[in-house]
């Protein structure tokens, strides 16, 4: 008895190079770029007094973002179209791409929705939340009988 491997790619056989094709369009990064969801990256820490929120979102101003708190979800956007274009140059390839994004983050009971502030340098916005004075892990020693 001999095992012969099937091979579920019958339509290859009867069309070579057919799928090819489109795999090179939908593979190419123009098309790969606009089908991902553009969200920034984001690191969260807690220390024993504060959370911290850091955004990655390099190229923006301090004026592009907005933030709001409501109901204890704090909520970053920013909301950009296409800056101006440049009629004069003939592009045969143009990814620079404004985008707009929304990312909401659940405050835990804990934070301090009063004492919550934010700054925006090298491309980072770090978000400080202070936490409540009750909620702020108390340290000491115990001594060992």
């Amino acid at each position: 008895m001999t095992l012969v491997k099937w091979n579920n790619n019958t339509h290859n056989a009867l069309l070579p190079g057919f799928n090819d094709v489109f795999e090179s369009i939908f593979n190419d990064t123009f098309f790969n770029d606009r089908l991902l969801a553009r969200v920034p990256a984001v690191n969260i820490s807690e220390t024993e007094n504060n959370y911290y929120v850091e955004l990655a979102a390099p190229g923006l101003k301090k004026e592009d973002f907005k933030l709001n708190l409501e109901r204890n979800v704090l909520t970053v956007s920013v909301a950009q179209g296409a800056g101006h274009e440049d009629n004069q140059k003939n592009y045969s390839k143009r990814e620079y791409s404004y985008s707009s994004f929304v990312r909401s983050f659940t405050l835990p009971e804990s934070a301090d929705d009063s004492k919550i502030d934010a700054s925006y340098t090298d491309g980072i916005l770090r978000i400080d939340i202070a936490k409540h004075e009750e909620a702020q892990s108390v340290r000491r020693q115990i001594e060992i009988r």
